[in-house]
């Protein structure tokens, strides 16, 4: 019986890209598979005959002896038709699809495959001024590492393994389903091909010891809570010689007892009393480099700031530096000498009364004027 075109057969043109057979070839094996039309033999051959077309035509090869010669150009290459052993190469055609992870046997050979360790976590508490500045710091991080003994082997060194009876050390048993052959990982080793028979007893068959590691750490200027730190390389152990994962350092700024962090500005306070206030007068700011002397202009209410320029916390990774701000509290005192309670008598005869409901406000004043 003459064979119908390759092309015909997946509904693609001649030009057709890998892409574009891939895709066709996927949705005839999904609307043929034997497992969504059981008894029926037209659907099953449709299942093969699409099988057989991308077989060929997913082959550079095999497609250019088709495309030259035809069926006939293919009598010299490796046999054509339906070959069950060719789905282990069509995996990522189906991906999970009808479990064909397993029936491709690509379940044992991926859990064998090198795997990333996992990261880590370390939160590290800094003081404010250490935040300010930077600094280099030393800390020591818990994590796993590979085990001396068996060096990560698992086992002891003389005779610790042994081949799986199940699957003869290949990882995957193979069974017929209809015309199907199918492989699934060897439940007995799960993929392994061999069966752990005397465990390191240093590690007791896991790989890794848990240990302490000391990791000299650069905390760069500006940095604040939340901001972290990504250490490539130091975190968890990969599995079956795969590159460990990283280790990230979460920043923690303790609250400092004057200084309250605002974004990159400083903010403090610094009560006055109401002699200074009125008069004006000048205080010492203990910052985080020295003494700064600040002039406080007379006539200042509760509540009003004056500004540092350039005392405050530098950008991270940036240029420049905060202010530091700081927050007047005139106080006004709860006890009064004798002597102080008579020059403040004096001092309020010679002052405006701000609640006598006589005196107008500025508000009044200028209402009573555009009238």
């Amino acid at each position: 019986m003459t064979k119908r075109d390759y092309y015909e057969i997946l509904g693609v043109s001649r030009s057709a890209s890998e892409q574009e057979l891939k895709s066709a070839y996927r949705k005839l094996a999904l609307k043929y598979h034997p497992d969504r039309n059981p008894g029926d033999k037209q659907a099953e051959e449709k299942f093969k005959e699409a099988a057989e077309a991308y077989s060929v035509l997913s082959d550079p090869e095999k497609r250019r002896l088709y495309d030259s010669y035809g069926h006939q150009g293919l009598s010299g290459a490796a046999a054509p038709g339906f070959d069950p052993e060719a789905f282990a190469d069509f995996a990522d055609v189906f991906g999970d699809f009808f479990g064909f992870g397993d029936l491709f046997g690509s379940s044992g050979r991926r859990r064998n495959r090198p795997q990333r360790g996992e990261d880590t976590r370390f939160d590290l508490e800094i003081e404010l001024q250490d935040a300010i500045f930077g600094k280099e710091v030393e800390i020591q991080v818990p994590r796993l590492e590979t085990c001396p003994a068996c060096q990560g082997s698992r086992a002891e060194a003389h005779d610790g393994w042994t081949a799986c009876s199940a699957c003869h050390g290949r990882g995957e048993t193979f069974y017929r389903q209809g015309f199907l052959t199918i492989r699934r990982t060897c439940p007995q080793c799960g993929g392994a091909g061999r069966i752990l028979r005397r465990p390191c007893r240093q590690c007791q068959g896991e790989g890794f010891v848990r240990a302490t590691h000391k990791r000299k750490i650069q905390i760069p200027p500006g940095i604040n809570s939340g901001d972290k730190l990504r250490v490539s390389g130091e975190g968890q152990p990969g599995a079956n010689g795969g590159p460990p994962g990283d280790l990230y350092v979460f920043i923690i700024v303790k609250p400092h007892p004057v200084f309250d962090r605002r974004e990159n500005d400083l903010h403090c306070t610094v009560p006055l009393n109401v002699a200074q206030a009125a008069l004006g007068t000048e205080i010492n700011i203990l910052t985080f480099e020295g003494v700064q002397s600040v002039k406080v202009p007379e006539g200042v209410q509760s509540g009003e700031t004056l500004r540092l320029k350039g005392r405050g916390v530098p950008h991270l990774h940036g240029k420049g530096r905060g202010d530091i701000v700081v927050h007047l509290d005139v106080r006004i005192p709860r006890k009064l000498t004798r002597e102080q309670r008579k020059l403040f008598e004096q001092l309020r005869e010679t002052l405006p009364d701000e609640s006598d409901p006589q005196e107008k406000s500025l508000l009044e004043k200028l209402k009573d004027y555009l009238v």
